[in-house]
């Protein structure tokens, strides 16, 4: 089982990484060596669809903007508390869209009534997987 969730991971990071390198170029000769889990700040707009029982719940879809980044997570800002287990994250990517299955790990607050929700990332998800997700755009 070890085995099929290592693959998966590294569809999430090959997606991270070319996000992350895109964003920051400077940042490209740190990924040229294996480092502890840094996280890298990076900005960018993503599409929160929390998941209920399994299943994407697109009406409860919300903007967010991403804080920090990791080689098997993101932490995102959020304008409230949000009770979140599972979500996908939506990102833009080229003309496309690229859609994260993730688990919320913890959720903190930063000042201001904003807060950052931790998200471990699993999973590249396919829209054949999850339909709803195909009218989902930023």
């Amino acid at each position: 089982m070890l085995l099929f969730s290592r693959n998966k991971a590294v569809g999430v990071q090959t997606f991270l990484l070319k996000l992350v390198n895109n964003h920051c170029p400077d940042l490209t000769p740190l990924f040229d060596n294996r480092r502890d889990e840094s996280r890298v700040p990076v900005c960018v707009v993503t599409l929160v669809v929390p998941m209920k029982n399994g299943k994407p719940q697109p009406e409860g879809c919300f903007a967010a903007v991403t804080r920090e980044f990791s080689t098997t997570g993101v932490s995102i800002v959020l304008d409230q508390p949000r009770g979140l287990d599972e979500v996908i994250l939506a990102f833009r990517w080229e003309d496309q869209m690229v859609y994260l299955k993730g688990e919320a790990m913890h959720l903190n607050p930063m000042g201001a009534g904003f807060y950052h929700l931790g998200i471990r990332l699993s999973t590249v998800v396919r829209v054949d997987e999850y339909p709803e997700l195909e009218d989902l755009r930023i």
